[in-house]
C-alpha cells in the first residue's frame, strides 16, 4: 500500500474515531454537575478559547486571566476567581483522562505508523522459508527483553483512576453510552491526588496494578504466540520476557526505602502473583473434574489459595506447583483424551514466567553510601577484613589489591548509622527473599554513580562479610554509569573487573553475562541532548568491544524516562538501529512515569509495545545494517555536533540566571509538594538548591511545565548550523537518511520541540532581568526548528507523523488553560506576602502539574 494512502487512512481513522468522539463525549462530560458548580462546564469552553486567542497575541498569563474574568464573570472577587480556576483544573484533569481513554479504545483501528515492527511482521518473515524460520528461532533463543517498572514520581494516575480508565476504554470500544455516562460521573467524583505523600509500599501497590491487570496477560500472551510459532527451549537460563521492579528496592537518594519496606514489597509481589494464579486455577478446577487428578488439584488449590490470602510459606513453591501441574497434564493426556490440556499449559507457562515473585525486585544504592558502609565495616574489631588503615586514600590499583574476599557473619548493631544498617540488613534480606520467593525474586544490586571497579568489588566484600558464601553468591552486580565523564571511563572500569580473578570466577558462575546500566536522564542534565545520546552510543560501542575481548556476554540496561530528554521517545527504533558494534541480544529498560500508563495502560497497547521491542532486537540481530555501522567520517561529524551542542549547553547551565529562571517561572520549588512519590525531588534534601543535587526527573519536568523542553533540543540547532557553515550539510543529510540511530535521535528531538510553546512566556522578552535570557532560549529554539525542518525536508515539525502530531496538538490545546493558570499563580507567588494566599497559590500551581504531565504522556 502506498505510504501516503496509508497515512491518509490513519488520519481519517484518527479524525473519526478520536477527534469526533472526543467532541461528542466531551459535550456530555461538560453537562455533569460537579461539586455544586453547575456552570463550570459551560464556562470552560469560553476560558479555553480565550486562552488560545490571547496566547496567540503573546499576552502575559496574568493579563489573560484578568481579562477573562473581567469579560465573562465581572462580579466575583479574587478568591472566587481562584475557586473557579480550581474548578477548571478539575474539569481539565478529567478531560485528559477522557481523551486518553478514547485514544486507547481506538488503538486497533488507528494502529501505528508504517515503521512499527510487531510480532506479526516477525512471523511473516519466518514464513518466507524454513531457513528464515530457523534463523529467527535461533535468534529468539539468544534474546531477552526485560522491562523494569520504576518508582519515579511521574505516574500521576492513582489506581482508582486507572480502574475507571480501563472500564471506560472497554465501554468506548462499543460506544456504550449508558456505561460511559456513569463512568464519567464516577470520574467526576473520584479524587485525582493523594493528600499525603505515598510510602514506598504505596508506590509498589500502585505499580503492581499494572503487573496484575496488564503484564500478567500481555507477557503470557506474547510468550504463547512465540511458543506456537517457534521451537522455544524451555531450558533457557533466562526467560525471553522478564519483568523488573524498583519500588521498595531502589533506595538511591530515598531515605524512605528501608529493609522493612523491601521485605514488605517482596511479600506483596508474591501474594499478588498467587492471586493471579488463583483466578486462573478456578477455571482449571471447573474444567478438570476427572478421576485421577483429584488429589493433585486439591493440593494445588491449597498451595495457591493459602499463598494468595493467608500467611505465606517461607520457601519457593514454584517447583512444587509445576510438578503438580505436570502430573495433572500427564493424566489428562494419558486417560482423558487431552481434554482441557491448554488450560493447564496456560497456568504452567505463567508459573514459569512469574514464579513466586511476579517481577525481580532490584536493589539500588549510590556508590558514595556503599563506600561509607565499607569504611564502617573495616573499622569494626569483630570483623577481620584485613583492610589496612587509610584504605580510602589509596590509589585504585592498591585498593583492589587489598580486597581479600574473606567470608564473615557480621550483624550490624542497631547503634550504627541508619543508612549503614539499612545497607547491611538489606544484603542479608536478599538471601531471605531468594529462599522464600526464588532466586530470581531479588538477584541484582545496582550501584549508582559507579566510578571505579572497586565500587563493585567492595560491595562483593560487604556481601561476603554479611553471611554470603563465595560459592553461593547468587547476585548480579550492575554498575550504573550516568554522567558524561563516567561514560568515558566505563570500558576501562569493566576491563579491570573482567581481568580480576575473583570477579572473573563470579561471572562464570553467573553464566558469563554482565549487565551494565546506562543513565540517559543524568547524562542529559549533565551534557545536553546530543552529547548524552552520543556519549551513551560511544560507551556502548566501547563496552561491547571490551566484553567481546574477554568473551563476556553483555546486557545493556537503559535507564530511560518518558521524554526524549530522558531517553524516551521512539525507543524501539533505537534498538532496531543498533549495528554489529553494539551488543543487542538483551534489551533491558526502565519504564516509568506516564510512559507506564500511556504505552502499557492496556493489554493491547502493552503487547504492541513489547512486541515492537522484541521485533527490534531480532531484526537488528538478523540484519545488522552495514550502513548503520557508522564509519569514521560519520562518527567524526556526530562527535563534532555533540561537542558544539555540549559547549552551548554548558554555557547555558553556567549562566547566572539559569537556576533562578527555573525557580521563578517553573514549579521546580513546589514539585516536592506533589504527593505522588516517597522520593525527594533532589538529593541532599535538606540543603539549598544546587543544580548537581537536582534530580534529572525534576529538571526535565520543570522545563516541560515551562513549555520550553530545553533538555530535549538545546544546542542541536547551533550544532547543525556549524556543520552547514563548515560545508558538511550534504554529509549530514546523507547521515539522516542512512543511519537509524541518527534519524531516531533527530526525530525524538523534533517530538520534544512539538511539545514546546514559547507563546506562553513571550511576555518575558520585555522583562528587564530575564528578557535577554529568555530570548537566548527562544533564538536557539527557532534556529533548531529551522535547521531540523531543512534537514528532514518537512514543512512542519513532525510532518512525517501527522496523526501523532495532531494528537499532541489536541492534548496541548486541552491543557493550555492549565499552563496559563500555572504561570498566573507563579507570578502571584512572586509578588505576594500574604501567607494564606501563598498557600492557595502553591496549591493552584501544584494542581496544574498533574494535568499537564498526564496530557503530555511522556513529558516527565
Amino acid at each position: 500500500m502506498p505510504l501516503n494512502l496509508k497515512l491518509s487512512q490513519r488520519e481519517t481513522a484518527f479524525h473519526n474515531e478520536v477527534v469526533t468522539r472526543f467532541e461528542l463525549y466531551n459535550s456530555l462530560f461538560q453537562t455533569l454537575p460537579f461539586y455544586q458548580v453547575k456552570d463550570t462546564g459551560i464556562l470552560l469552553p469560553f476560558f479555553s478559547s480565550h486562552c488560545e486567542k490571547e496566547a496567540n497575541r503573546q499576552i502575559s498569563p496574568t493579563a489573560i486571566i484578568e481579562s477573562f474574568f473581567k469579560k465573562y464573570v465581572p462580579d466575583i472577587d479574587h478568591r472566587e476567581q481562584i475557586n473557579r480556576m480550581f474548578r477548571f483544573i478539575q474539569y481539565i484533569e478529567r478531560q485528559v483522562v477522557l481523551f486518553d481513554a478514547i485514544e486507547d479504545s481506538s488503538f486497533s483501528k488507528i494502529g501505528r505508523a508504517e515503521d512499527s515492527g510487531t510480532l506479526q511482521s516477525l512471523l511473516q518473515q519466518a514464513a518466507i522459508s524454513d531457513e528464515s524460520h530457523k534463523e529467527i528461532s535461533q535468534k529468539l533463543d539468544d534474546f531477552s527483553l526485560r522491562l523494569v517498572l520504576t518508582a519515579h514520581p511521574t505516574q500521576f494516575y492513582p489506581g482508582t483512576i486507572l480502574g475507571i480508565m480501563t472500564d471506560l476504554i472497554e465501554a468506548l470500544k462499543t460506544n456504550d453510552i449508558n456505561s460511559i455516562d456513569l463512568l464519567l460521573q464516577q470520574l467526576g467524583k473520584t479524587p485525582f491526588f493523594n493528600k499525603t505523600s505515598p510510602t514506598p509500599i504505596d508506590e509498589a501497590i500502585s505499580l503492581a496494578w499494572f503487573l496484575e491487570n496488564i503484564f500478567y496477560h500481555a507477557v503470557s500472551g506474547i510468550q504463547s504466540k512465540l511458543d506456537e510459532e517457534f521451537d522455544m527451549s524451555p531450558d533457557r537460563s533466562s526467560a525471553l520476557l522478564e519483568l523488573g521492579f524498583w519500588p521498595g528496592g531502589d533506595r538511591d537518594g530515598n531515605p524512605n526505602v528501608t529493609t522493612e519496606s523491601t521485605k514488605a514489597v517482596a511479600s506483596f509481589l508474591r501474594q499478588r502473583v498467587f492471586r493471579c494464579y488463583y483466578r486462573d486455577f478456578r477455571l482449571l478446577k471447573r474444567r478438570v473434574t476427572f478421576r485421577g487428578v483429584e488429589k493433585a488439584v486439591a493440593k494445588l488449590e491449597n498451595l495457591i489459595y493459602q499463598s494468595a490470602n493467608f500467611k505465606q510459606d517461607d520457601r519457593d513453591l514454584a517447583p512444587e506447583i509445576l510438578d503438580l501441574l505436570e502430573s495433572i497434564r500427564h493424566t489428562l493426556i494419558a486417560d482423558h483424551d487431552s481434554l482441557f490440556v491448554p488450560i493447564v499449559d496456560d497456568l504452567i507457562k505463567k508459573v514459569r514466567l512469574f514464579g513466586c515473585y511476579f517481577a525481580t525486585l532490584d536493589i539500588r544504592q549510590d556508590s558514595r553510601v556503599l563506600r561509607k558502609v565499607f569504611s564502617y565495616c573495616t573499622s569494626q574489631a569483630e570483623l577481620d577484613t584485613e583492610i589496612v588503615n587509610g584504605y580510602e586514600k589509596l590509589p585504585e590499583e592498591e585498593k583492589i589489591e587489598q580486597l581479600s574476599f574473606k567470608e564473615g557473619d557480621f550483624y550490624c548493631p542497631d547503634t550504627a548509622d541508619k543508612l549503614i544498617c539499612d545497607t547491611l540488613n538489606t544484603i542479608r534480606l536478599v538471601k531471605e527473599i531468594q529462599h522464600a520467593n526464588g532466586q530470581k525474586a531479588c538477584q541484582r544490586f545496582i550501584i549508582s554513580n559507579c566510578q571505579e571497579a572497586s565500587d563493585i568489588l567492595q560491595l562483593i566484600d560487604l556481601f561476603l562479610w554479611s553471611g554470603w558464601k563465595k560459592e553461593n553468591l547468587s547476585v548480579d552486580f550492575v554498575p550504573l554509569f550516568e554522567t558524561v565523564n563516567d561514560l568515558k571511563g566505563a570500558a576501562l572500569i569493566m576491563e579491570r573487573l573482567y581481568t580480576h580473578p575473583f570477579y572473573k570466577e563470579h561471572l562464570e558462575k553467573r553464566g558469563n553475562l554482565q549487565t551494565i546500566m546506562l543513565g540517559f536522564s543524568d547524562s542529559t542534565k549533565d551534557g545536553g541532548y546530543l552529547m548524552a545520546n552520543w556519549s551513551i552510543y560511544k560507551a556502548k560501542v566501547e563496552l561491547t568491544a571490551m566484553a567481546r575481548k574477554y568473551g563476556i556476554g553483555l546486557a545493556f540496561f537503559d535507564g530511560r524516562g518518558g521524554p526524549p530528554a530522558r531517553g524516551g521517545g521512539k525507543t524501539h527504533r533505537f534498538y532496531a538501529s543498533m549495528g554489529e558494534e553494539i551488543a543487542n541480544e538483551h534489551i533491558q529498560l526502565t519504564i516509568q512515569g506516564q510512559t507506564v500508563s500511556s504505552q502499557y495502560g492496556s493489554v493491547e497497547t502493552a503487547r504492541f509495545n513489547m512486541e515492537q521491542l522484541v521485533n527490534a532486537g531480532i531484526v537488528s540481530a538478523l540484519h545488522p545494517k552495514r550502513n548503520d555501522l557508522l564509519d569514521q567520517d560519520h562518527k567524526d561529524l556526530i562527535s563534532a555536533m555533540a561537542d558544539e551542542s555540549y559547549r552551548l549547553f554548558i554555557e547555558l547551565r553556567q549562566h547566572p540566571l539559569f537556576v533562578e529562571y527555573l525557580e521563578k517561572f517553573s514549579p521546580l520549588k513546589l514539585l516536592s509538594h506533589i504527593n505522588i512519590s516517597s522520593r525527594p525531588t533532589k538529593r541532599n534534601a535538606d540543603s539549598s538548591l544546587k543544580l548537581e543535587d537536582l534530580r534529572a526527573i525534576s529538571f526535565v519536568t520543570s522545563w516541560s511545565q515551562l513549555k520550553q523542553s530545553i533538555p530535549g533540543f538545546y544546542g542541536v540547532g547551533t550544532a547543525l548550523l556549524k556543520m552547514k557553515e563548515e560545508g558538511n550539510w550534504t554529509a549530514i543529510g546523507e547521515l539522516y537518511q542512512s543511519s537509524g540511530f541518527f534519524r531516531t535521535m533527530v526525530d525524538n528531538c523534533v517530538m520534544s520541540m512539538t511539545k514546546s510553546d514559547f507563546r506562553i512566556t513571550a511576555y518575558l522578552e520585555k522583562d528587564r532581568k530575564f528578557g535577554q535570557f529568555w530570548k537566548m532560549l527562544k533564538d536557539e529554539f527557532d534556529l533548531t526548528k529551522a535547521m531540523l525542518l531543512e534537514l528532514t525536508g518537512a514543512t512542519t515539525l513532525m510532518g512525517e507523523y501527522p496523526v501523532e502530531r495532531r494528537s499532541i496538538a489536541i492534548r496541548e490545546r486541552i491543557v493550555l488553560p492549565l499552563v496559563i493558570i500555572q504561570h498566573y499563580a507563579l507570578n502571584c507567588l512572586n509578588n505576594c506576602n500574604d501567607e494564606e494566599l501563598i498557600k492557595v497559590y502553591n496549591k493552584l500551581v501544584v494542581r496544574t502539574v498533574y494535568g499537564i504531565v498526564n496530557a503530555g504522556r511522556n513529558l516527565a
